[in-house]
């Protein structure tokens, strides 16, 4: 009998060992996949794009065809109106990730845009696109502008503050909040003093997240923006961004256009590598101050 239990239990301990390997093996050919064609990927950016990057660059407004220039109005283009989206959506998602986290937790309406918020995370970017020309283009006669592109990139960046706002304060220890009330702390003193500052890396982090999203979102520039080929600083009219200008000079037959996109992608790729760096810094040091 305890023979037959011992056989019994090395072939069970053969089969999850075996098991084991083969989803380890799995496992591992899967990242190596992935990791080759990112390789890849970035080395052709890095080989294509490198070539063309110069001061010019930086100092010099798009061109006409067979021309040296730049992309400097549409750097400008782009932080623009990321900026404008970041201060757009970021004070509505803090505040409706605070509600959702402190008023509408256990609620049916904090259930319903939770939902809402999801649908509205994952929707493509050219369906805000086109909701915002639809709203603010149309209505303005369609005249394109570099605040309805603001609006557009604002529709992305908010559920995706709301969302780590709404879970960075519910994972505030629900003491800290009792310690501050039971003190006589006013609830809004304890949202602002108590748990911003608790939870501040991780908004900021969502914040940083969202820069990074939408700083290489094209579709919905391209029906709000739409593109400037000269420097402007009028946001009430069309204005150039880095997206746009990749999207048009990448498929033109014009082999100065191409170095000029192939460089702007380049120049984007790694200001969005440091911008999530940026995220997992501050992630990273906030675990380290608590330990």
């Amino acid at each position: 009998m305890a023979t037959a239990s011992r056989d019994v239990a090395e072939g069970l301990y053969r089969r999850r060992k075996l098991k084991n390997v083969l989803a380890l093996v799995l496992s591992c050919a899967a990242a190596v996949f992935g990791l080759v064609f990112l390789g890849w990927i970035l080395w052709t950016l890095v080989s294509r794009g490198i070539g063309a990057i110069s001061p010019m660059l930086f100092t010099h407004d798009t061109p006409p065809p067979m021309v040296e220039g730049g992309l400097r109005n549409a750097f400008f283009g782009s932080a623009v109106m990321c900026l404008m989206a970041i201060g757009i959506g970021t004070p509505l998602g803090i505040a409706a990730g605070t509600w959702l986290a402190e008023y509408g937790r256990n609620t049916r309406l904090g259930t319903s845009v939770r939902f809402v918020n999801d649908i509205l995370l994952s929707a493509p970017s050219i369906v805000l696109g086109l909701f915002v020309y639809t709203l603010i283009v149309m209505q303005a006669g369609g005249s394109f502008s570099a605040v309805a592109g603001a609006v557009s990139l604002a529709f992305i960046v908010l559920p995706v503050v709301l969302r780590t706002t709404d879970e960075m304060l519910r994972l505030v220890p629900a003491q800290m909040r009792e310690a501050a009330l039971s003190l006589g702390v006013p609830q809004w003193k304890v949202t602002v003093q108590v748990l911003y500052r608790s939870a501040l890396p991780g908004i900021v982090t969502g914040v940083l997240l969202a820069l990074a999203r939408i700083s290489g979102e094209t579709a919905p520039l391209l029906f709000t923006a739409f593109g400037n080929q000269y420097w402007s600083t009028d946001v009430t009219g069309p204005m150039a961004s880095v997206p746009v200008v990749m999207y048009q000079y990448a498929g033109s037959p014009y082999t100065s256009w191409q170095d000029l996109a192939w460089a702007g992608a380049l120049v984007l790729t790694f200001f969005v590598l440091l911008t999530s760096l940026s995220a997992r810094f501050i992630v990273n040091r906030h675990r380290v101050s608590h330990d």
